[in-house]
């Protein structure tokens, strides 16, 4: 299967990654936004605070997403990512976009000159390696499952399962995204003494944020409540279903993801021949059991199809 699984060894390098740089970075824009009193350096300081917040929850949804399955939760903790990404991405909005937002407005009403513009500038570039570091390896593994799956690096973050990957991808992408744009604010009040432009930077960096967080919290809802694969995936469970030498035909094939690179298995199925029940019943459940030992599929149910079944096919790759 194509939708790579997170290990955590994997998973968390990234995550810590980006919160050791969140952090370092978050450090310096405070005490630049103390010396500069630049908007736009206050609303990049909420957001790199926001962001170091946001990766803890990311280190606890990879954590808890991989324990495994027990009585309680026959199909395992794998949709525990969700819940804690979705906590993440309200921080995003709640932290950094409204926090940026409001406070560029208040610039706006009642502006005030920044002073210290070298150490805004060395703390913005600065700023942009560390964020650039952290992207690089959210990037990298995005693009080894992009081409795992045979798609684009960017689509393969914003849609694949891997919750803590997606965010921090999106979070370091507008990271660089918002310090460009504190850049400019500060240099054309630099340039041209009018702090309403540090203070529309200060809000624009705010609207990058409340975007992206809608994105991430209408992702995670999206698998909360039961994303199946896209057609790609499906083919390919289809063909594999196919495969097994008991089975003629499969009539019905549900997949729903319980979690990062992990789905839940359902479809009806017409065993070869005309065997006793019995043997019927043995039939399905070693193919189950065949099945799951794939480390994608966390659960696998076959029943048997009527006669009058339509049969599916697989798309020829």
């Amino acid at each position: 299967m194509t939708e790579a699984t997170p290990t955590v060894a994997g998973g968390s390098l990234t995550v810590l990654i980006a919160l050791g740089s969140n952090l370092l970075v978050a450090i310096a824009k405070t005490v630049a936004s103390v010396l500069t009193g630049s908007a736009s350096m206050v609303a990049e300081t909420a957001h790199s605070w926001a962001d170091f917040g946001n990766e803890i929850f990311l280190l606890v949804a990879d954590r808890r997403s991989t324990k495994t399955r027990d009585a309680s939760h026959p199909l395992g903790y794998g949709r525990e990512a969700y819940v804690w990404s979705l906590i993440a991405a309200f921080g995003i909005f709640t932290a950094g976009s409204i926090v940026s937002i409001s406070h560029g407005i208040q610039q706006l009403i009642q502006p005030e000159n920044a002073t210290n513009f070298g150490v805004a500038y060395l703390v913005l570039a600065v700023s942009f390696l560390l964020e650039g570091f952290s992207f690089a390896q959210a990037f990298r593994q995005a693009r080894r499952g992009g081409i795992n799956r045979g798609t684009s690096t960017g689509v393969y973050a914003l849609t694949s399962s891997n919750a803590t990957l997606r965010a921090v991808f999106a979070e370091d992408a507008a990271a660089l995204v918002g310090l460009s744009i504190a850049f400019v604010g500060i240099l054309l009040h630099q340039l041209t003494g009018l702090a309403a432009f540090d203070s529309i930077g200060s809000i624009l960096v705010g609207v990058l944020l409340g975007v992206v967080a809608i994105v991430l919290i209408d992702r995670n809802r999206r698998f909360l409540i039961g994303e199946m694969p896209d057609a790609r995936l499906h083919n390919e469970v289809l063909r594999r279903l196919l495969d097994q030498p008991e089975i003629d035909r499969v009539t019905y094939l549900h997949l729903e993801f319980t979690g990062p690179g992990r789905v839940f298995l359902v479809a009806s199925v017409d065993i070869v021949g005309d065997d006793t029940e019995t043997h019927v019943a043995y039939s399905l459940r070693r193919i189950e059991r065949r099945l799951t030992a794939n480390e994608h599929i966390q659960e696998a149910l076959l029943s048997l199809s009527t006669p009058d079944e339509a049969s599916l096919n697989a798309e020829l790759p």
